[in-house]
């Protein structure tokens, strides 16, 4: 071996008088060495570079912006940039880290990419993301890195979350499906030879965003095991992404920057080498806002022993990463071999995207030709119309005849304008449902656009001045100055819901800012972080209005007291009041219904398309939840006059989630659903509308009736003791996961199984025939669920458990097979924290949607009888039946998870537990932070149940010291369930009963 590296180097030392090209900025010949030969397996590969690397070239790596080797030949490597969908954004390096806006090709947003239930489509659209990702590479790489911040996997449990429209579905198989889809289309389906690699967020069990970074989800193993970690393994273990991002919040009190999972239970699904991130900041938290270490090299120290290789913080400063780490190193919190192991992940990608290769590897040739290509654009399009969901068709209203539907008025806030997100680039063109409605009517049609917004002039009656717009840059202030209601002192005010509205100046067509003052109106959109184009119109006793400011920061701690606009002395607007009592009270003109002009077009038109629904950059973002999923009541109310106006109405509804729409659903004969779809949204609507297109999509969501049917706490993670999701859930949806109409109609035949029984490691097969009855060609979703009809364990009333997308013309029958592996019938057993395929009867149901089953048949599964609880072994805490208060807490802040009490009445229960008749002693890990001692009670039966014990808990004087404590039990025999009754805030990790 000696000899062997003796003669490499004597080649290499050869070599590198063969002047290669220069790396720019560098008058240094590039030598070939090992690192550089494409023929070498990859590990080779990374050794070799490894080995050549300083221990600060390697400390450097660590942050997001890997700086340049010249001495290598090395240029600079960035991780992340944003692609959910689409390439959308990533930061310049070279210009202070400014944000720069993609405008290529922007699909749909996930919500509904994943609406499409097509794997193979969705696979294609990744596949061109990854291609332009290319092209953009190829004209910046030090602003378009290849490390793609994408897709988002968490699951969509809630629909109030703000980040909705990043996500896929509320159910994991589903999840699974699609992100393995997008990511294989984005690498490019070779392990070894990577297009882009994806990186999956955020791990793990991240719905909400107010205080995300303080708040801990408590997620039990069964609910963590089944549900959360589910929906991440598939793209993981088929090897459709290259690693993790880690979320903002805490999971069972440990920040998840730091979870030991993404080192052990992660790696565990492939055996590739992932690179796992931080989120932005994240590093810092561990020591500001979460308070978990108290010096940055601790916090460092344990984001690279918890598996993570890039450090996304302190923009593109890598100083204070670099500094931390050193200090950790110099003080024995970390080795130079833990360093390693991260910089091997980094460059385990960074071979593998083909960097060191000859021209870049196999992908090194894609050039920015490939963005937007036409290509790209009718992929758009159809993954935009495959999308779009029909809710309801009542008496056939759906499609539209375009040979009677001359006249059509368009109405809506949505009509006419497109709107991206926080995640999509800019749109390089935009066709909006007018648009595409008109192109497709054609010239002698009568298709005209009316927003629905009232107009309306705001007076100050203290000086009998307009406020009034003056010009749309940043030197050009609103003020209360105009004579008269002049079209500059005009607005359009759109309402959004919970009252917030927008006002879009009728002069300029800008919307009213306040930009930090002065107010102005600058902005084409409402845009920017805080979405500083929100306000509210605040109704007072002596009829007047007062303008409230609910731009996004005024939610922040820091921002004042002050939200209440005034008019100075030179008719200024600014923020000048605490109350409206002080706030300047504006006479509010109505110059222009923006109802009764809707109303009047549509009485007149053959049919009224409305348009309405959500804009991303108000109804929810990040760090804002939703408060309600119902629709405004401005364009609720704008839809009941519309409907009433002209019969022949149809609702498109555009929004990134799930909205109310009880008296929608009753009185408007046709509702399509659509997520904010891209440039083609336009085109979809109406291929969809008049027929071109047979609406395929089902929704990846149950849509609610009302707010009440979700839990009161969006903070509720534990779906099953919440009843959360299609999964839990006994409550009546409006439209259930997996609804979407057709213009044809499916019949289903007999459910037939391939076995009446299997094992446990066998295959459930099922057949069914599958008929187009009507007259159009369409495309079905055959969805397959599953119910185990006894089990020790409380289980879903339904789980998807495959589906399969057919094509039928007319009158055609195919046969749907689908498979499930016995396994994946399986659940967390708590009482052993294993998997189990229990022995039982499951129901197998097929259907179009989980509330439309059309056949069925049962399967005997020979599994295992989980057995009594054995609690004469260590029994973690955590692996409870049923608690009522507790939450789950870190046990140490590196790993493991114990139950923590917090008041007194708190209890878990251990249920099926054998005692043996020699069992009369408890003993206990525990830990209390307080003062004087605590207790746990054991209890048979219920948390009031007979007495056996009770333990003295004492003061540890921290959460993290643990002592063993104990007490003599009454007697006890046979099987009982066993409830820990806590008095106190304390923890437990584990116990005994012996």
């Amino acid at each position: 071996m000696r000899k062997w590296r003796l003669r490499r180097g004597i080649t290499a030392l050869a070599l590198a008088l063969l002047a290669l090209p220069a790396v720019p900025g560098t008058a240094l010949a590039e030598p070939t060495y090992p690192f550089r030969d494409p023929h070498l397996p990859v590990n080779a590969r990374v050794d070799d570079l490894l080995g050549r690397l300083t221990l600060d070239e390697k400390i450097s790596w660590l942050h997001q912006y890997q700086p340049a080797v010249p001495r290598l030949g090395i240029g600079l490597f960035k991780t992340g940039t944003e692609a959910l969908h689409g390439v959308a954004w990533s930061t310049d390096i070279d210009n202070n880290g400014a944000v720069v806006k993609a405008r290529g090709t922007v699909f749909p947003q996930p919500v509904g990419m994943a609406s499409t239930w097509n794997t193979d489509l969705v696979r294609q659209v990744g596949s061109a993301v990854g291609d332009e990702a290319r092209g953009y590479h190829a004209q910046n790489p030090r602003v378009w890195g290849l490390n793609l911040w994408a897709p988002v996997v968490n699951l969509l449990r809630d629909p109030r979350w703000g980040r909705n429209e990043e996500g896929y579905s509320e159910d994991p198989v589903l999840t699974g499906a699609i992100s393995t889809a997008y990511g294989s289309g984005m690498t490019g389906g070779d392990p070894d030879h990577l297009k882009s690699a994806p990186t999956l967020k955020h791990y793990l069990a991240y719905n909400n965003e107010v205080r995300r970074d303080v708040t801990s989800s408590n997620v039990p193993p069964r609910v963590l095991n089944e549900y959360d970690r589910a929906a991440f393994e598939p793209a993981i273990a088929a090897d459709a992404a290259t690693g993790m991002m880690a979320a903002y919040n805490l999971v069972n009190g440990r920040p998840a920057t730091v979870d030991p999972d993404l080192d052990t239970v992660v790696r565990g699904w492939t055996d590739q080498s992932l690179m796992h991130v931080t989120d932005a900041w994240a590093p810092n938290n561990l020591v500001n806002s979460q308070k978990y270490y108290p010096t940055q090299a601790e916090a460092n120290a344990a984001i690279v022993k918890a598996g993570l290789s890039s450090f996304i913080t302190d923009d593109t400063n890598a100083q204070p990463t670099v500094t931390a780490v050193k200090q950790a190193l110099a003080t024995g919190l970390l080795t130079e071999a833990e360093i390693d192991a991260r910089i091997r992940d980094i460059l385990n990608i960074r071979f593998r995207l083909g960097e060191f290769d000859p021209g870049g590897g196999r992908y090194g040739g894609i050039t920015p030709d490939v963005i937007n290509s036409p290509e790209h654009q009718r992929l758009a399009r159809q993954a935009a119309g495959e999308a779009m969901v029909l809710l309801k068709n009542s008496r056939q209203a759906l499609p539209l005849d375009p040979a009677r539907t001359r006249k059509v008025a368009v109405l809506g806030p949505l009509a006419d304008t497109l709107y991206s997100d926080w995640y999509g680039g800019d749109l390089p063109y935009q066709v909006t449902a007018l648009d595409g409605i008109r192109e497709r009517l054609g010239a002698s049609a009568s298709v005209d656009g009316l927003d629905g917004a009232d107009r309306i002039a705001l007076k100050d009656p203290a000086t009998g001045r307009y406020v009034t717009a003056t010009g749309t840059t940043d030197a050009d202030p609103v003020a209360a100055t105009g004579d008269t209601a002049s079209l500059a002192a005009q607005f359009d005010v759109v309402d959004w819901g919970q009252d917030v509205v927008t006002l879009r100046n009728a002069a300029n067509g800008r919307y009213l800012g306040y930009n930090w003052g002065p107010f102005v109106t600058r902005d084409e959109q409402p845009n920017g972080w805080y979405v500083q184009q929100q306000f509210k119109l605040e109704p007072q006793a002596d009829g007047t209005v007062v303008l409230r400011y609910v731009g996004y920061e005024t939610k922040e701690s820091w921002f004042g007291a002050e939200k209440y606009v005034t008019v100075g002395d030179d008719g200024a607007l600014k923020l000048g009041a605490s109350t409206p009592d002080t706030a300047t009270h504006f006479s509010r003109e109505l110059l222009s219904s923006g109802i009764d002009r809707a109303v009047a077009a549509a009485r007149v038109a053959d049919t009224a398309v409305l348009v309405v629904g959500s804009n991303p950059f108000i109804n929810g973002r990040e760090a804002h939840d939703r408060s309600s999923t119902a629709l405004s009541a401005g364009q609720e109310a704008l839809v009941k006059a519309v409907v009433k106006a002209n019969p022949r109405t149809v609702l498109v509804l555009q929004t990134s989630y799930p909205v109310t729409l009880n008296w929608e659903q009753e009185h408007v004969p046709a509702v399509v659903w659509t997520t904010h779809a891209g440039a083609e949204t336009g085109h979809a609507i109406a291929d969809v509308l008049f027929g071109d297109r047979n609406p395929s999509g089902k929704l990846t969501q149950t849509w609610y009736r009302s707010d009440r049917q979700l839990p009161p706490d969006l903070l509720e993670y534990d779906i099953i003791s919440s009843g959360q999701t299609y999964l839990y859930s006994n409550a009546t949806p409006l439209y259930p996961f997996g609804h979407g109409l057709s213009y044809t109609r499916f019949r289903y035949g007999e459910l037939r199984t391939a076995a009446q029984s299997v094992a446990a490691d066998g295959t459930v097969r099922v057949s069914v025939d599958v008929t187009n009855v009507g007259t159009r060609a369409g495309s079905e979703v055959v969805q397959l669920y599953t119910h185990q009809r006894t089990s020790r364990d409380t289980t879903p009333i339904r789980q998807l458990k495959a589906f399969q997308r057919v094509e039928l013309a007319p009158g055609q029958t195919r046969t749907v097979t689908l498979r499930v592996p016995a396994a994946d019938l399986a659940h967390w057993d708590v009482t052993r924290s294993r998997w189990v395929v229990e022995s039982s009867t499951y129901d197998l149901m097929v259907g179009a949607s989980a509330g439309d089953i059309r056949a069925r048949a049962a399967v005997r599964v020979r599994g295992e009888t989980i057995p009594a609880r054995d609690l004469s072994r260590p029994t973690r805490a955590e692996t409870f039946d049923r608690y009522a208060g507790v939450r789950l807490v870190d046990e140490t802040k590196p790993s493991g998870t114990a139950v923590g009490a917090t008041e007194a009445g708190q209890w878990i229960s251990f249920a099926g537990s054998a005692l043996r008749p020699g069992a009369h002693t408890f003993t206990a890990k525990v830990a209390r932070a307080g003062a004087g001692a605590g207790t746990i009670q054991i209890r048979l039966g219920s948390p009031t149940g007979r007495l056996l014990g009770t333990a003295t808990v004492p003061s540890t004087g921290d959460d993290y010291r643990y002592v063993s404590t104990g007490t003599e039990l009454a007697r006890a025999v046979g099987t009982h369930d066993v409830y820990l009754v806590f008095d106190s805030p304390l923890r437990l990790a584990e116990f005994t009963i012996r």
